[in-house]
């Protein structure tokens, strides 16, 4: 999605706009946009849009046939209205502090235990990660936190590019979210963080892991056979 800012620069608070179409009177569609949409366990941005020194509350972002839609608090804007949209940048850095987390800790329990991560739900206090594994073991998954910790603090740089669908699905693990890729995705974006975890993915992330700070544990759960959820949180 070329229109879709936070692609390419997860670290971009501000931007200029035009409103292509409104619905409903609240319901706004921009030519470009920063707002990241409610979409692959990753929570929708929040912010204002400012237009002739109004502020419009921007209260939900989603995507619906592939264009992004914002939902703001009150009516007033317009057609053809040049807007500044400006991200809750205090929210959303934190998002991207867990959302790297998470890959990070999806890999350790990839790589150490062959789990599949199943779902996972990013959140501002807390974030969860739903994964497959038989045994439910808080100990060992306790050391696999220690083990996400040892590789945030090695402080690696994120990668982000893209690959055509075919040559990025030869890279073993690439979608680590089974079904997550829809077939008419013809290039995919890739975020890789060199030594420990390559894979599709369309959210924010931090540049270097060293920005996450620390992952604590905040509890396990049982959640049927074969399905264990685990809820972290940083500092």
């Amino acid at each position: 999605m070329k229109n879709a800012l936070y692609m390419n620069d997860s670290y971009m608070k501000e931007f200029e706009a035009v409103v292509e179409s409104i619905k409903d009177g609240k319901y706004i569609v921009l030519d470009k946009t920063a707002f990241y949409p409610s979409g692959g366990g990753q929570p929708n941005d929040t912010g204002v849009m400012v237009c002739n020194n109004e502020e419009y509350p921007v209260v939900y972002v989603g995507k619906f046939s592939g264009v992004i839609s914002h939902e703001v608090g009150k009516t007033g804007l317009k057609e053809g209205d040049k807007v500044i949209g400006k991200i809750d940048w205090d929210r959303r850095y934190r998002l991207m502090r867990m959302h790297t987390a998470a890959h990070i800790i999806d890999a350790v329990l990839y790589n150490g235990a062959g789990a599949l991560c199943t779902g996972n739900q990013l959140g501002t206090d807390k974030s969860r990660i739903d994964f497959s594994l038989d045994v439910l073991d808080r100990d060992k998954i306790q050391q696999y936190v220690d083990i996400s910790n040892r590789w945030v603090n090695k402080a690696i740089d994120v990668k982000i590019y893209s690959l055509p669908r075919e040559e990025a699905l030869k890279i073993p693990g690439i979608v680590k979210l089974a079904g997550a890729m829809p077939p008419e995705v013809t290039e995919l974006r890739i975020v890789e963080i060199p030594g420990i975890d390559i894979q599709a993915d369309g959210g924010t992330q931090v540049k270097n892991t060293s920005e996450i700070g620390e992952i604590s544990l905040v509890s396990v759960e049982n959640k049927g056979k074969n399905n264990r959820r685990m809820y972290y949180t940083i500092s």
